[in-house]
């Protein structure tokens, strides 16, 4: 059947006569239709009346209805929607003709020939409610219109004293109430045509529970679009308006009743010609056969393993002044205005993500709180992709509490999630590797990375001053090293060698120089700057980590983490999304220095297992005390990620969880490798880099004079600058027995930093008779500092020559070979030649 005249009616002569007085009449009649009972009851004067009916507003604001938030990957893909009512506003041409011809047949035969009230059944209702209590039915489709508009202006209302004051007012069912409802209705007829009225009173009515709107209707019940719906599908629906609850098609007591309702419409459509009666008896026949489906909407419900993601979205819409003045306000915009946001997700790195995820971390251990996340960003943006965990979202009472199921998502702030953060051990080195390349010190330098107790007194904090005490720090399984470069230090995560650094350097400068690069508390505090920092005792969020890392490999330019690309609202209009804000953190050739020494830790160091040698990467691991935490974070030139994997809370060393991928303290490289893999294929990466200057210089330090102090105290000091030491054989001088009595290379010379420093004993002076002559010492391999430092501590006294010869087989500087020769007399006031050599 096909309905070309939704609701064609059939009309008497006396209809046809009372529609032709329309808007111009309207308002007499029903005055006329009031006076009468009203003298007769209550004496009140027909001009009161009038005046009373002539004195209502005429104008009725129509806002926008309540819409859905939905969200969006970055692909276009939608992934979660919101809503108080779930409603989807459609055209009327958008709608099965059947819905409209049910809904004028039942609700308003004479729709389209009145001017928003029918005269007839106007008058004789308002008389009977004169007479008896309340108002009677006669709303036309226009006046019911009115009520669902000044309805959903009351629960647009955002505070809740005032919006249950406004729904009363709009619902009351009183003489009063119908007489502002015919006013408004008449108004209304001016401002719109029928098909616009008709589709808004489609697009606005209760359709049972929060469904709203005939297309959700058609969705809910059918699963089918509202163009669509067939002839006994519309009537079910149509039935369902007059008292959602009752009919509503979702509830299998209901059915029959709906049955009834949806009948009487079938007959009152075939009454006003609207279909035939063969199509009327052949309708009533069938069974009404809904097909519902559970509305599902909510962080909770959202597809693509986004539902901490989504969380993230929402709570950054709620809490931004941008979007309301108050909590509340912003709240109810978020479930009410339709917001249609675009976020940054990439759903094929959420997938992959989650994928690894899943499989390397159970979402529950028994014995222990198991926690596990995982967030990258993209460089120069700032912009989220993933943002994964091992546990499942469970946002409602049922599921709080069960194992496996949190609302705690670990990869954000407290302010964005819940989670306080989780220690991050050595990953926080790189903020002090940074500091130490900017006050000019070099990735060659050698620092003492020897067990050994710290003085605190000594470690700068401009921030706090200094504090006393005494802190040995050891190494991951007690490893023993000696001075090391910082390269090598940072490559083997080397804990002493980094106190060591930090020793001298500035802590307050190492902690603001993380939270510049984004790496910031969780739990909003400032971070902590004593000397214990450097090893990671700051508790931040993993999404906090990926963007500092990716700032790194971004030329020192930090971009704070954004997760909305757009926001645009129903009618087509746009709102502006938070800005990510970009700052130089640290200085180009820092950050040059910083990723060259951290591709050292993915490329043969600690983080080696978190590197698929697809594009370049540089990295850097984090384990913290008993292995509670553990992390790699790490980037490409493209995007920045950070795994965490460990406590939730609690106190079980990684070390002894047996993971289904791998050993607890391993599984965040299993997952980062997984991960950054899929990131290199589908974003790429290019070389990094490399640092100048300062950062790669071999630097040079001068031997201090340690001439008469104690051997202990001597190697102390030449450590301390970074020197190996060796102590020689005792000589004899003029200092103290047991003191040093010179340095081989000499006091105030300067050489390379890492050099070992030869400490000569003293075992007092020669009291034996001064010969005029010794025995020529033998100082092939010997530099030239080193061989005229030999003479001196000899007694020599007289004039060393230096030739230099090419030589295939001594490395260039030196010593080939000595005239005299080794042995020989040589006079302590006489002259040697030394030849040195110039390579081959």
């Amino acid at each position: 059947m096909s309905v070309t005249n939704p609701g064609a009616p059939k009309r008497n002569i006396l209809g046809g006569l009372l529609g032709l007085l329309g808007m111009s009449g309207v308002a007499g009649v029903l005055v006329t239709a009031m006076i009468t009972p009203l003298i007769a009851v209550t004496g009140v004067a027909a001009n009161s009346t009038i005046s009373l009916f002539e004195n209502l507003p005429t104008y009725l604001e129509i806002g926008s209805l309540q819409q859905k938030t939905e969200l969006y990957a970055s692909n276009g893909q939608k992934f979660a929607e919101f809503y108080n009512q779930n409603r989807e506003e459609v055209s009327l041409d958008q709608i099965s003709p059947y819905v409209a011809a049910a809904a004028i047949s039942v609700e308003d035969p004479r729709f389209r020939e009145h001017g928003g009230v029918d005269v007839i059944s106007a008058a004789r209702a308002l008389a009977q409610s004169v007479i008896g209590d309340g108002a009677a039915g006669a709303s036309t489709i226009t006046m019911q219109y009115v009520r669902n508009v000044r309805v959903q202006t009351a629960e647009a209302i955002p505070n809740q004293e005032e919006r249950d004051k406004a729904y009363l007012e709009a619902t009351e069912t009183t003489t009063g109430r119908k007489l502002q409802e015919m006013r408004l209705a008449i108004g209304v007829e001016k401002q719109f045509s029928k098909d616009e009225i008709l589709q808004g009173y489609l697009n606005i009515a209760l359709f049972g529970g929060t469904t709203y709107g005939i297309e959700s209707a058609a969705q809910r019940y059918f699963g089918k679009s509202a163009l669509d719906l067939n002839l006994q599908e519309s009537a079910s629906l149509i039935a369902i308006v007059q008292e959602p609850n009752a009919y509503r098609l979702d509830v299998p007591e209901n059915i029959e009743a709906n049955k009834i309702r949806r009948d009487y419409i079938l007959m009152r459509m075939m009454e006003e010609g609207a279909i035939d009666q063969a199509t009327y008896e052949a309708t009533i026949a069938t069974p009404v056969e809904p097909r519902p489906t559970e509305p599902r909407h909510g962080c909770g419900a959202a597809e693509g393993n986004a539902q901490y993601f989504c969380d993230y979205v929402r709570l950054i819409m709620v809490q931004d002044p941008a979007f309301g003045e108050t909590y509340e306000e912003r709240q109810f915009n978020f479930q009410t205005k339709g917001y249609q946001i675009k976020t940054t997700l990439d759903l094929d790195m959420q997938a992959q993500g989650q994928a690894s995820m899943a499989s390397a971390v159970p979402a529950y251990v028994e014995g222990m709180d198991m926690g596990s996340a995982a967030s990258m960003v993209e460089e120069g943006t700032g912009r989220v992709l993933m943002m994964v965990q091992n546990t499942a979202f469970g946002d409602t009472e049922e599921l709080a509490g069960q194992p496996g199921y949190t609302s705690v998502n670990y990869n954000t702030d407290y302010e964005y999630g819940g989670s306080t953060g989780f220690q991050v051990g050595s990953t926080y080195k790189m903020f002090t590797l940074a500091e130490w390349l900017a006050s000019g010190k070099s990735l060659n330098a050698s620092v003492n990375g020897k067990d050994r107790a710290f003085n605190l007194i000594n470690f700068q904090n401009s921030c706090l001053g200094a504090d006393g005490g005494s802190w040995s720090p050891t190494n991951d399984g007690g490893a023993k090293v000696g001075n090391v470069s910082v390269r090598q230090a940072t490559s083997q995560s080397i804990n002493t060698a980094y106190v060591a650094m930090a020793e001298q350097l500035d802590q307050c400068r190492i902690r603001d120089t993380a939270m510049a690069m984004g790496a910031h508390r969780a739990d909003g505090a400032v971070n902590e700057s004593n000397p214990a920092a450097v090893l990671g005792t700051n508790t931040i969020a993993p999404l906090s980590m990926a963007t500092a890392v990716a700032g790194f490999a971004n030329g020192g330019v930090t971009c704070s983490p954004i997760a909305i690309d757009s926001i645009t609202l129903r009618d087509g209009s746009s709102l502006e999304a938070p800005k990510s804000t970009c700052n130089q953190a640290v200085t180009p050739e820092v950050a040059a220095g910083v990723t060259s020494a951290l591709q050292g830790v993915a490329n043969g160091g600690t983080g080696s297992a978190s590197n698929p040698g697809i594009a370049p990467l540089m990295g850097k691991t984090g384990t913290t005390d008993s292995g509670l935490q553990t992390w790699m974070v790490g980037a490409t030139s493209k995007v920045g990620l950070a795994v965490w994997v460990g406590n939730a809370s609690g106190q079980v060393p990684m070390y002894g969880v047996d993971l289904p991928r791998a050993v607890g303290s391993q599984t965040r490289h299993v997952i980062f490798n997984d991960v950054i893999a899929q990131a290199m294929r589908v974003y790429g990466g290019d070389s990094f880099p490399e640092p100048t200057g300062s950062a790669v210089q071999n630097e040079q330090v001068t031997v201090p004079d340690l001439a008469g102090k104690s051997t202990a105290e001597a190697k102390t000091s030449l450590e301390g600058l970074g020197f190996s030491v060796s102590v020689g054989n005792p000589v004899e001088s003029d200092q103290p027995e047991g003191t040093v009595a010179s340095t081989l290379p000499s006091a105030n010379t300067r050489v390379t930093q890492g050099t070992t420093i030869t400490i000569n004993p003293s075992r007092g002076p020669d009291t034996a008779p001064t010969s005029d002559a010794l025995a020529a010492p033998d100082l092939a391999g010997q530099t030239q500092e080193q061989a005229q430092s030999t003479l001196s501590q000899l007694g020599f006294n007289g004039t060393m020559a230096i030739l230099t010869e090419k030589s295939e087989t001594v490395p260039s500087g030196q010593v080939i070979r000595t005239d005299p020769a080794p042995g020989a007399e040589l006079e302590r006031t006489g002259s040697i030649q030394v030849y040195v050599s110039s390579g081959p």
